[in-house]
């Protein structure tokens, strides 16, 4: 084989490996929530998406590969209420590249973080100036809806879309949070006080209710005690009558009050824990009339 033979051999080989090469190359691949922008000759052509991609070999060229997934952006808004008080207010938006959008957003906007971070600090600093604290607080979830509403309105030409915008907390100054906290704290010890002053006076309406049913119930025991008293003393008087023919009515009371007073006596007497002060006494009947 001359040498003539063998330089055509080689040079062939060369272009056969060279344009395999090439073909081979020209295929690429794209991995999901991904998206790759091509050019050719320095211009845009197309947005190559997920999956198995051609391009032409030496006039195409694949540029960037685009992130299609959600991505956070998080920023701190200080600024003063309408009461002179100056806050904090952590923001998280979470963005993300719209597929139809991939032209857009790789080739109008250089930093979409520094540009999201000034549409919210345009919208925090227009609604947050004109509120007291207290109206900061309550109306952070309006906030927020008002800053997704003005991000999506800003972003979507440059190919972003907005997924959410967070509020997490508002923080005022230190000494502002140490006067709320003894505020808060004087309030609950109102509070407290109101409850247990409430709890006090249900205690002695119901004291004083259970003592006056005790003394209704107490007054018409005794009522009961005496009407009892009274008809067993008439019982009694007209039985001693009835036995003993003749006997006055003071002589039958004499006879009742003695015996009370010997009942009396030996009440006392059987009790072991009575301290009982004993007066001189002798009960005494009285004179019999004369018949």
């Amino acid at each position: 084989m001359d040498t003539t033979t063998i330089a055509i051999i080689v040079i062939g080989s060369f272009v056969a490996l060279l344009a395999l090469g090439t073909v081979l190359g020209s295929f690429f691949t794209i991995q999901t929530q991904q998206a790759a922008v091509i050019q050719r000759f320095g211009k845009f052509l197309r947005v190559a998406n997920a999956g198995l991609n051609f391009k032409a070999p030496w006039i195409d060229n694949l540029v960037a590969m685009v992130d299609l997934r959600i991505q956070q952006f998080s920023a701190i808004i200080e600024t003063k209420t309408k009461d002179n008080v100056f806050v904090k207010i952590p923001v998280n938006v979470q963005y993300f590249i719209i597929p139809d959008g991939v032209e857009n957003a790789y080739y109008k906007l250089s930093n979409p973080k520094a540009q999201i971070e000034s549409y919210v600090y345009n919208v925090i600093l227009g609604h947050v100036p004109g509120m007291i604290l207290d109206d900061v607080f309550l109306k952070q979830s309006e906030i927020a809806v008002d800053v997704k509403t003005q991000l999506e309105a800003s972003m979507q030409p440059f190919g972003y879309g907005i997924s959410k915008v967070l509020i997490t907390d508002v923080i005022p100054d230190d000494r502002v949070k140490a006067s709320m906290n003894s505020i808060n704290a004087a309030l609950r010890d109102q509070e407290a006080a109101k409850a247990q002053g409430e709890a006090k006076r249900i205690l002695l309406v119901a004291q004083a209710e259970a003592e006056k049913q005790a003394k209704i119930l107490q007054g018409e025991g005794i009522a009961g005690e005496r009407e009892a008293v009274a008809k067993g003393l008439q019982k009694s008087i007209l039985e001693i009558k009835d036995a003993v023919p003749g006997v006055s009515e003071s002589d039958v009371l004499a006879i009742l009050a003695l015996t009370q007073h010997y009942d009396t006596l030996k009440a006392i007497g059987a009790s072991d824990h009575t301290n009982t002060i004993l007066v001189p006494h002798t009960p005494t009947l009285p004179t019999p009339s004369a018949h």
